[in-house]
């Protein structure tokens, strides 16, 4: 399937500016490129149509600090190509024992014994995991999964939940952990269909339990001995009270998708709604996260 790329030149002094804003919004197709050699910045989307590219830019150009006479590119791009495009951005990373490598390096990449690989192929719902905010998330799970290796604590019986899995970079790389009872759950069926492409391309078939649901019907009735949630500050504050209760006793709950600015008012609203838990937070550029857990 052929694609259509539409681009627009920006200030890059507008680059985080804009990345918040597509953020906050949650519009997806969009991404953002910067040569720092040259100093230009430029946002691109990708859509299915000419029509759909030039109605998704009309809709955003008012919200963004662009020039007003700045012109818009649109080109047909051949899907193939468009991956292959993310070839030079995205580059193998590792935290712990759980290694993150393209799956174009499949066969070439030497992984340590011991260690874990997730094998990431971008598409148009699937990201890399190079963001800030899934970084963050996938440190706190491996951290965790560390600290139940040194208590000796079988895993098998550890309930992990992803909630607004995206394109279930959690929830697979839990299961790499070695955790059994996984569920993964997102109000996009797109995001779900996704996942689980996703899980077959890993050999993950089965192993977590994905299905379409927001924070309230996701979470009823549930009790997660880890529970991440890697979304926007505002929503982690207005369900704070589903969150909280979908924690088993001594588990713990990791919040992501916090600007760093923004980490105060999440800290106070889990602080009213878990007063007796731990909680901890770290920074990461502009972004940053938080846990807490849960007394036993």
């Amino acid at each position: 399937m052929d694609l259509v790329e539409i681009k627009v030149e920006i200030p890059p002094s507008a680059m985080d500016v804009t990345d918040d804003l597509l953020l906050e919004l949650g519009v997806e197709g969009w991404s953002l490129l910067e040569d720092v050699i040259v100093k230009r910045a430029w946002l691109v989307g990708v859509f299915t149509s000419p029509a759909e590219a030039k109605l998704r830019w009309e809709e955003l150009r008012p919200m963004l600090p662009v020039s007003p006479m700045a012109k818009e590119e649109i080109k047909i791009l051949a899907e193939a190509d468009w991956r292959d495009s993310y070839k030079a951005h995205f580059k193998p990373w590792r935290f712990g024992r759980l290694h993150w490598v393209p799956a174009w390096e499949r066969g070439k990449y030497q992984v340590p014994a011991g260690d874990e690989v997730l094998w990431l192929d971008p598409g148009l719902a699937f990201g890399t995991g190079n963001h800030e905010t899934t970084r963050l998330c996938v440190e706190r799970l491996v951290a965790v999964e560390a600290a139940m290796a040194v208590k000796g604590r079988d895993k098998a019986g550890v309930r992990v939940i992803d909630a607004g899995c995206g394109s279930g970079i959690l929830a697979l790389s839990a299961a790499k952990l070695g955790f059994r009872q996984i569920l993964g759950f997102d109000n996009d069926p797109e995001a779900v269909r996704v996942s689980e492409e996703n899980a077959e391309l890993n050999g993950l078939e089965g192993r977590v339990a994905f299905s379409v649901g927001d924070l309230v019907t996701g979470l009823t009735d549930q009790q997660a001995d880890v529970l991440l949630a890697n979304i926007l500050a505002n929503v982690l504050i207005e369900f704070a009270p589903q969150l909280v209760a979908a924690v088993a006793p001594g588990g713990v709950l990791i919040l992501s998708g916090i600007l760093a600015k923004e980490n105060g008012e999440v800290r106070t609203a889990y602080a009213k709604a878990a007063p007796s838990w731990r909680m901890d937070f770290r920074e990461m550029g502009e972004w940053s996260d938080v846990e807490l857990t849960k007394p036993s």
